[in-house]
C-alpha cells in the first residue's frame, strides 16, 4: 500500500513526523508537503510561477518533498508526478488547530484531502483541537485506526474530517460522526504604520461557536470532549433549493434575460 501524506503546517511540523512514524507501519509512505507554513490558503493551486521542489532533510535524514506551492498543490504533483505509482490513501494533517465550522473552507489541511478525491483517492484530514506546542502521538495512533477504516470502508468523492481534543486520552469522551456546523473565525483588523508611513494590517480574531449553532455540529461535539468524524465533499450545491430557485428564475425570467420575438433584435 501507498499513502501520501502532506499538510499545511509544512514539512518541518511535528504533526506531519508524528503522522509518518504511524501510518508507516502500515504502508509505504511518501511526504509531500509544502516548503513553509501555508495555513488558511484553503483550496488555492499556483498557475503563474513554476512548482519548485526539493528534498527535505533533517538531521542527515530525508523527510520527503518540499514543494513551494500549496497543500492542493502537493496532493496534485504528489499523485500525478512524485508517488510513481497508486497512491491509497492521502492523509493531511496533523494540523495544529480545529479545522470545524465554515473554517474548513479556508484549511489548507481540508483542502489537500478534498483536493484528492477530486482525483479519486480517498482522503483523511486530521486535526488536533490546540495552537500550543503538543503531543500529537494519540493523534497520530487514531489516524492509523481511520486510514484502515476508511480503506475497509470505501466511500468514493468523500473526504474524512477528524478532529481530535487536545486533551490526555483517558478524559476524551469517545467518537461522534457529527455535520459541519457554521462556528467561524470572528476577525478584526490591527491597523499599523511602518517607518515610511505605509498603513498595513493583521488579521487578528478568534474561532467562537455560532450563537445558532447546533449542538450535533462539529465544533459542539470537540467542545465537549468528543472526537469528531465529519464526511465531507466538494459538491457546495444546495440541492434542496434547486427546484425553488428554477420556479423563481422562471417567474422572473423576462426582467434576467429578456427574449426577443422570434426574427427580433435583441440590440433594438
Amino acid at each position: 500500500m501507498r499513502f501520501l501524506l502532506t499538510n499545511d503546517d509544512g514539512i518541518y511540523a511535528k504533526g506531519l513526523a508524528s503522522l509518518y512514524h504511524e501510518l508507516s507501519r502500515d504502508a509505504e509512505c511518501l511526504v509531500v508537503a509544502p516548503e513553509v507554513e501555508q495555513s488558511a490558503v484553503g483550496h488555492a493551486i499556483t498557475l503563474f510561477r513554476p512548482l519548485m521542489v526539493r528534498e527535505a532533510r533533517k538531521n542527515g535524514a530525508s523527510l520527503g518533498y518540499a514543494v513551494a506551492g500549496t497543500p492542493a498543490d502537493c496532493v496534485k504533483l504528489g499523485i500525478r508526478e512524485l508517488a510513481g505509482g497508486p497512491v491509497d490513501l492521502v492523509v493531511s494533517g496533523i494540523n495544529r488547530g480545529a479545522n470545524v465550522g465554515v473554517n474548513v473552507l479556508y484549511s489548507g489541511t481540508v483542502s489537500a484531502a478534498t483536493e484528492a478525491v477530486i482525483l479519486g483517492v480517498p482522503s483523511l484530514a486530521v486535526s488536533l483541537d490546540t495552537h500550543r506546542e503538543a503531543d500529537f502521538a494519540f493523534a497520530a495512533r487514531f489516524a492509523r485506526k481511520m486510514a484502515a477504516f476508511i480503506l475497509a470502508n470505501p466511500r468514493p468523492g468523500t473526504a474524512v474530517n477528524v478532529n481530535i481534543p487536545a486533551l490526555p486520552e483517558e478524559e476524551i469522551k469517545g467518537v461522534v460522526v457529527v455535520k459541519q456546523g457554521r462556528t467561524r473565525l470572528l476577525e478584526n483588523f490591527e491597523r499599523r504604520v511602518d517607518p515610511r508611513e505605509n498603513i498595513y494590517y493583521w488579521l487578528a480574531g478568534e474561532t467562537q461557536l455560532a450563537a445558532d449553532e447546533s449542538p450535533d455540529s462539529d465544533a459542539c461535539a470537540l467542545r465537549r470532549g468528543y472526537i469528531t468524524i465529519t464526511p465531507i465533499h466538494s459538491d457546495l450545491t444546495r440541492y434542496e433549493l434547486l427546484e425553488e430557485f428554477g420556479a423563481r428564475v422562471k417567474h422572473h425570467r423576462e426582467m434576467l434575460f429578456p427574449v426577443p420575438p422570434e426574427g427580433g433584435d435583441k440590440e433594438k
